[in-house]
């Protein structure tokens, strides 16, 4: 046999084994991407720079700023709820207007600013920290961020509910339980992925 055709088949037989090798490395590399590219699809860090600041102005963990919004809007800043909540992290107008009241802010904003995902974000975070300071836990306070301060005061005030007056050991209404699960289930996985 010729020399040209016993190199060309050495060629042919080195390319033949490289293909497949090359092959498995690039999966190998893509299956190592993909926690990343899971994380930053199902657990977006969507307008950090807005979350760092307040969190960090508000002593809020950010990453359960995070799992608010996530749950609120999905990052939708133009979210409207059914009952007309607005924004990132869903304000209702009450809440807006107490909030700005608890926060002194004397500057001319107004409900529709809530869509606004920087007012919504300071205005959201600073709602959770005045929840965490009144209640002293996460779960408590997401009750009160969902159904409100008065249901939350009255269930507190029941040994059904609350063992210490203190904690809710159980909520009774199945759409606040439900809220509370699902934020504190994406407050996790952000603590875990971030």
């Amino acid at each position: 046999m010729p020399e040209t055709v016993r190199r060309r088949r050495r060629r042919k037989k080195r390319k033949s084994v490289l293909l497949p090798l090359v092959l498995v490395i690039a999966i190998v590399g893509g299956v190592s991407k993909l926690p990343d590219i899971s994380r930053k699809y199902f657990y977006p860090e969507k307008y950090f720079m807005l979350v760092e600041k307040y969190s960090g102005k508000y002593d809020v963990d950010r990453n359960l700023v995070f799992a608010v919004i996530k749950t609120e809007s999905n990052f939708d800043p133009n979210a409207r709820s059914d009952v007309g909540a607005r924004g990132l992290m869903q304000l209702m107008e009450d809440t807006y207007e107490w909030v700005g009241y608890r926060m002194e802010d004397n500057r001319e904003l107004t409900y529709d600013n809530m869509y606004d995902p920087e007012y919504n974000i300071e205005y959201g975070t600073y709602l959770l920290r005045l929840l965490y300071e009144e209640y002293g836990d996460n779960e408590t306070a997401l009750a009160a961020y969902h159904t409100g301060r008065g249901n939350v005061n009255k269930w507190l005030e029941d040994k059904n509910f609350s063992a210490d007056g203190v904690k809710l050991d159980t909520i009774p209404s199945a759409a606040t339980e439900h809220y509370v699960s699902k934020v504190m289930k994406a407050y996790d996985a952000y603590n875990n992925l971030y």
